[in-house]
């Protein structure tokens, strides 16, 4: 009995197994065919993934000239030590922190702070760890294959300034992208991930989109620990489009020089044609090396020196053409007579003002600083600069009459340049509200006073105020100031068609937008451009400038910036100018900063850049050249 029930159980439990044995196998075929029918492809092309990489060629940004074809902005081929995502994923990075800072001589933290940036990224990225790897480093990264896996060494693009810190303010330069940039909208349409570089400021900023390139990529076999095998295709990169500025070279560097050679080396000089608006020349001094930005921030040394120009006093990083905000002083005075004339106060044939030696407002005396001038017209008042002139006229006006002037020329707006980041001038109209608060609800005669010669609530951009003047030249047109003339189109890459094929992109000029008309008749131009053109050629304040071969229209300003007699920062010294004076060619606009007198320090430098521009435009042969140096050594 025993034995027989030993038998019927022995087939029940095979039954079982045979049950449960189905069972499974019926589970495994199941998973099975989900694994390889329902997601192969899933599968599949993350297999392939994992065994075809797709390395990134950076594009070469677009190649920036001066109007005349000379190199302002350039990429150079440079050696980087490169950062894989996918090794380091199974290892504790934080491990090799120390090893990454000694063998390629980075700071530590900078090391952590890739590190950290690079885990945010997909598991099949890179990036660059080291910039510019010196032949020591590509040895030590070479000699280090096996313990380092995750660093290789690849040839790629730099932007490279090769006039360092001249026109810095205006080119800008490049850096990586930041996490904030990284958020906003418009970087997310356009692709840009971790790591790309895009510019921080200048042109390079502002021009951005047409500067940068497409990246191309090399689609390669890895194994297991990410290393390459082979390559199976390459894909080259779209360079970006070549820039052709409205710079001239050789005017910037004139302009460049005085400012060096200035008494403060603070200030700004620009140049521009009044005709359209194009910017021959902008130099701001003190100026920062673009290319510190660009291969500095992975060093020590080089991050010491970025801190120092964002801590440094004197304000490197401030473009102060566009974004310094100074008193005008007597330059303040041309728009004002425009628009005294313009809104019926004065007039050609009854201009005469006296001027007093001064403005007894209330019971305190406002003195006109270059003595008492009788009671001069409107030219006479502007050749010799007459402060008491100016404080009748400003009053008036009104602080009605000067909301308008502002209004007429714009400064209560930016100028609209092509450059980030411009600053408004800030006037009478801005600082009304402050006032009434401050003074229970009233504007008091003193303030407008103080207006009338660009003080106290003037405080105007450089840009700002050699577009105004500009357009009194040009008879009422007031041209929008820029930098680009053109872009140069770029070529298509790959066939049309295919997966990898990206487009030409078009070249284009600058598009010009009308000048604002401000109406006033000829005789009105005249008069103000007779003072103007006494300034420098009748005996008026910049006199010393004079040139036999180019009639300079101009006015002096020299800004206050301390009480009278208080021992304190001296004054702003201002030139603003356009030449020939009655069918101009050229505007120049000067300041140096706490320097004095604007006769005595800018108007100098204003006539530096005007000999520059007569040699380019009459340029002396070479025999001539010798038989003037014969006839100078022979006295």
């Amino acid at each position: 009995m025993k034995l027989n029930d030993h038998v019927q159980n022995l087939g029940i439990r095979v039954a079982a197994i045979q049950v449960l044995a189905f069972i499974l196998l019926a589970i495994l075929g199941a998973r099975l065919y989900y694994l390889q029918i329902v997601k192969g492809d899933y599968y599949s092309e993350k297999a392939e993934n994992q065994r075809v990489r797709l390395i990134p060629i950076p594009a070469p940004r677009g190649v920036i000239f001066d109007r005349n074809g000379k190199i302002l902005v350039d990429s150079r081929p440079i050696y980087n030590v490169v950062l894989s995502n996918e090794p380091i994923k199974r290892i504790n990075v934080d491990d090799r922190v120390g090893d990454y800072a000694r063998g390629l001589n980075l700071d530590q933290q900078f090391v952590v702070e890739r590190l950290a940036l690079l885990k945010k990224q997909n598991e099949f990225e890179a990036m660059v760890l080291k910039e510019n790897a010196t032949m020591q480093d590509i040895v030590w990264v070479e000699s280090h294959t096996q313990e380092y896996p995750e660093l290789r060494v690849e040839l790629q693009p730099q932007r490279f300034y090769p006039l360092g810190t001249v026109l810095a303010h205006v080119l800008g330069y490049v850096g990586e992208i930041s996490p904030k940039q990284l958020d906003d909208p418009d970087s997310k349409e356009k692709g840009l991930r971790p790591g790309d570089i895009v510019g921080k400021g200048g042109l390079e900023q502002y021009y951005d989109e047409y500067l940068r390139g497409k990246p191309g990529y090399r689609k390669v076999i890895v194994d297991s620990r990410g290393r390459v095998q082979s390559e199976i295709e390459v894909v080259q990169p779209q360079p970006g489009q070549d820039m052709v500025t409205t710079i001239d070279l050789d005017l910037q560097m004139t302009a460049e020089k005085e400012l060096a050679e200035s008494s403060t080396k603070r200030g700004t000089i620009i140049s521009m044609d009044p005709n359209n608006g194009e910017i021959l020349a902008m130099a701001s001094a003190p100026s920062f090396d673009p290319n510190v930005f660009v291969n500095g921030r992975s060093t020590p040394e080089g991050r010491k020196q970025i801190a120092k120009y964002y801590t440094d006093p004197e304000r490197p990083l401030l473009n102060r053409a566009i974004q310094g905000r100074f008193h005008p002083g007597s330059t303040w005075k041309i728009p004002e007579s425009v628009a005294a004339l313009r809104q019926g106060l004065i007039s050609v044939g009854h201009s005469n003002i006296v001027c007093g030696g001064g403005i007894q407002v209330g019971n305190r005396f406002t003195r006109d600083t270059s003595g008492n001038h009788g009671t001069p017209d409107l030219p006479a008042a502007i050749t010799h600069s007459c402060d008491g002139y100016y404080y009748r006229l400003a009053l008036k006006m009104g602080l009605e009459g000067l909301k308008k002037m502002v209004e007429t020329f714009e400064y209560d707006k930016t100028s609209g340049i092509d450059l980030p980041n411009e600053k408004i001038s800030q006037t009478p109209k801005s600082f009304e509200k402050y006032v009434r608060k401050r003074d229970g609800g009233k504007w008091n005669d003193i303030e407008t006073v103080f207006a009338a010669i660009g003080q106290v609530t003037v405080n105007v951009t450089p840009i700002s105020m050699i577009r105004a003047v500009s357009s009194v030249g040009e008879r009422g047109k007031l041209y929008v100031p820029h930098l680009l003339k053109e872009f140069k189109p770029v070529s298509a890459v790959g066939d049309e068609g295919d997966p990898s094929f990206v487009p030409p992109r078009p070249g284009f000029a600058y598009d010009a937008q009308p000048p604002k008309i401000i109406e006033m008749t000829d005789a009105q131009y005249d008069y103000v451009l007779k003072g103007m053109w006494g300034v420098v050629n009748n005996g008026g304040t910049a006199g010393g400038i004079k040139m036999p071969n180019l009639e300079i229209a101009g006015k002096t300003g020299t800004a206050q910036n301390s009480e009278i007699g208080s021992g304190g920062a001296k004054d702003h010294a201002w030139f603003v100018s356009f030449a020939p004076a009655y069918k101009p060619e050229i505007s120049v606009i000067a300041l140096i900063e706490n320097s004095g007198f604007g006769a005595a320090n800018a108007a100098p430098a204003v006539k530096a850049v005007y000999e520059e521009y007569l040699a380019e435009k009459n340029p002396q042969p070479p025999a001539a050249q010798q038989v003037a140096k014969t006839d100078a050594e022979t006295r």
